[in-house]
């Protein structure tokens, strides 16, 4: 009798996981979320630009849209300017500048002009 039991108390425990089982595989998939995660929508987005910067002389100038620069060891670079840009400074041939530039497919073009306070020149001194 105990024997009996035994079997029929396994049988039932079989039954109920097996059933439990095939419930679980006839379960329809949780709907596609409609919107892509947040994440994900940040990773998407194209990133901007990275701006950079170039130091040097000013070799020529044209208000507004052009500007050379000749850098360390004979560089020069030739920027388009911004019609946002910010200009400090007065911008002519010869002097100081640092031009913040970001590239536009094959152009560079210049965000940002700070031009260099001129030195001043020493007056010899009166004996």
């Amino acid at each position: 009798m105990k024997r009996i039991l035994i079997v029929l108390v396994a049988l039932v425990a079989m039954v109920a996981f097996l059933g439990s089982a095939v419930a679980q595989e006839k379960k329809a998939p949780a709907p596609a979320p409609a919107a892509p995660a947040p994440e994900k929508a940040k990773a998407e987005k194209p990133k901007a630009p990275k701006a950079m910067s170039f130091k040097g002389t000013i070799a020529a100038y044209e208000a507004g849209k052009m500007i050379k620069v000749k850098g360390s060891k004979e560089k020069e670079m030739t920027f388009d300017i911004a019609a946002d840009a910010k200009i400090k400074g007065e911008a002519k041939e010869g002097a100081k500048v640092t031009v913040a530039y970001k590239k536009d497919g094959d152009k560079m073009v210049a965000t940002s002009i700070s031009v260099a306070a001129a030195k001043k020149e020493k007056k010899p001194e009166k004996k």
